[in-house]
């Protein structure tokens, strides 16, 4: 499962026949409501850059559903710098239905195969489909030994959770022809992680769904004429639907669209508990949107609020607060006007670097080299607070403590993590795997030992942040000293009680069966690593 880490974001849109017509529709006609789809994908580019396509609906054309998609940013990917070309792709797309997805994945990332939608065509109309999802099945592995055992003509021929809903979306069609809530319905009863899905027929039929627990975020809108669906809020509010219009598809929901202009919301799953990726807030989403009714900014907000509440260093007329751009600008400026500070850019980020957190290897180091450029004019003989998101391997931090301190000359550098520290692999779709990665881990096995790693429970429970283990911390990364915020401020700030968020890289608490089936696992090979070691 170390191979399979995704981070994606899905948009979906439909003009409904026989319905009033939209005023959001675009001017050249309900035919044309493809065209919206790049404009969305644009809005969820945060959730990934390394490919994007999408899939239309036309039924007059020969090819009812035709697929394009292509690797890069969504404007490398469409071509919008040559207007020729642009035009020439979406007149290709041009439909009343469509989706659309840009992706993030460390499997395949220079391989266009990989990107999405997937299109499956097939000589019966209501077999021929296309789908694209923001996904990572924590029982990928099982699913796939179990197909091919009932089946050994079963073929894959990627490493991916793509082939798994392909598989069991077939099978879901052939039961079930034209059903798609029992389509959702039997698709999902095996599935064991974090998923949001969107689908498209050859019929005209669309749903998108959203997994029982709610992990990854999807919202839709409905006006007159235009359904529209996708990762983020934001996406919807752009192409002018009101906040009161936007809804949060419910955990284990799916909302199903109809050639003959019907809408329906079904529940497709029991929904055992609530557990949103609270990494959302803290890093993922754009801060512009609002997941399960809370604003991403104004909870970024009030994490800066809850870690002023534990500032202790003196503050004076040299004291700064600087954000490290852009997910932890909303946290900074919280922080800052709460202790009085001013709140300065005293980096730069180079916004064609892309982001540090959703890449692999060595590109990880090299970006975040080149990443933020300190500005000298404000940081020289400062005492800076620098307020961080989140630190996971401590990659770009290091970089920029060391570039703070030689290029910006800094007085002082504290360093404050508007999150508690990430100590538990993550199998719902963040890109870390192992625990050995994990700037954290090695602290806390310094102070509890290989024997506080007998089991995960004991980790979740044993494992406690303690000033002197901050201290340690802040000496390997070279700061004067580091402070993140407990586990209740965060939940506090996002304003959802614990037992609603997937918090497993914090506390090790994983929602699902199959996420501690994962981690029981993830902790055997980290305990016989350490062992070997010794």
């Amino acid at each position: 499962m170390g191979e399979l880490r995704e981070e994606c974001g899905i948009v979906a849109v439909y003009h409904l026949p026989n319905r009033p017509a939209s005023p959001l529709c675009p001017t050249q006609g309900p035919g044309e409501i493809t065209r919206l789809i790049p404009r969305m994908l644009l809005d969820v580019q945060n959730r990934g850059q390394l490919s994007a396509g999408a899939s239309s609906y036309n039924p007059d054309r020969k090819q009812p559903l035709t697929t394009y998609k292509e690797s890069g940013s969504v404007a490398e990917a469409f071509h919008q710098s040559h207007k020729d070309q642009f035009v020439k792709i979406m007149d290709s797309l041009v439909g009343c239905a469509g989706i659309g997805q840009v992706r993030y994945s460390t499997v395949g990332q220079e391989d266009v195969s990989y990107a999405h939608p997937f299109e499956r065509p097939h000589i019966k109309m209501n077999k021929w489909f296309t789908f694209c999802f923001n996904a990572q099945l924590a029982n990928y592995e099982a699913l796939k030994q179990g197909l091919i055992e009932r089946d050994a003509n079963s073929c894959f021929s990627r490493d991916s959770d793509s082939e798994i809903f392909m598989h069991y979306l077939c099978a879901a069609i052939k039961d079930n022809e034209r059903d798609l809530l029992k389509v959702c319905q039997k698709m999902a009863a095996p599935l064991d992680g974090a998923y949001t899905l969107a689908y498209l027929n050859a019929l005209g039929e669309m749903f998108v769904c959203r997994d029982p627990h709610g992990i990854k975020p999807l919202c839709y809108a409905f006006d007159g004429s235009l359904f529209a669906a996708a990762s983020e809020s934001c996406a919807l509010f752009n192409l002018g639907f009101d906040n009161d219009q936007i809804k949060d598809l419910p955990p284990g929901h799916c909302a199903i669209v109809t050639r003959e202009g019907g809408l329906e919301i079904k529940e497709f799953a029991t929904s055992p508990r609530t557990a949103h990726c609270f990494f959302e807030w803290i890093y993922f989403a754009n801060a512009a949107s609002n997941i399960d009714g809370k604003s991403v900014y104004l909870a970024r907000k009030r994490l800066g609020e809850e870690l002023a509440k534990l500032e202790d260093v003196p503050l004076d007329a040299d004291t700064i607060v600087v954000p490290v751009p852009d997910t932890s600008r909303a946290a900074a400026d919280g922080m800052a006007y709460a202790l009085h500070v001013p709140c300065l850019e005293g980096l730069m980020r180079n916004r064609y670097s892309g982001r540090t957190f959703i890449e692999g290897g060595e590109s990880r180091i090299r970006r975040a080299k080149t990443k933020y450029t300190p500005l000298p004019q404000v940081l020289e003989g400062k005492r800076v607070l620098l307020v961080e998101d989140s630190i996971v391997r401590s990659t770009t931090m290091r970089v920029l403590i060391d570039r703070i301190y030689r290029v910006g000359r800094a007085k002082e550098i504290h360093v404050r993590v508007a999150c508690p520290p990430v100590v538990a692999p993550c199998f719902y779709g963040i890109d870390m795997s192992t625990y050995s990665e994990l700037f954290a881990t090695k602290f806390y096995l310094k102070h509890y030992g290989v024997d506080g790693v007998r089991s995960s429970d004991q980790l979740a429970s044993k494992w406690i942040l303690t000033p002197e283990i901050e201290k340690e911390m802040a000496k390997d990364i070279g700061c004067d000293s580091l402070r993140f915020l407990p586990t209740r401020a965060t939940c506090k700030a996002i304003g959802l009680p614990s037992m609603s968020l997937c918090q497993a890289c914090v506390n090790h608490e994983y929602p699902t069966e199959w996420g501690c089936r994962l981690s029981e696992s993830a902790r055997q090979r980290f305990v016989e690593t350490l062992n070997a070691q010794k």
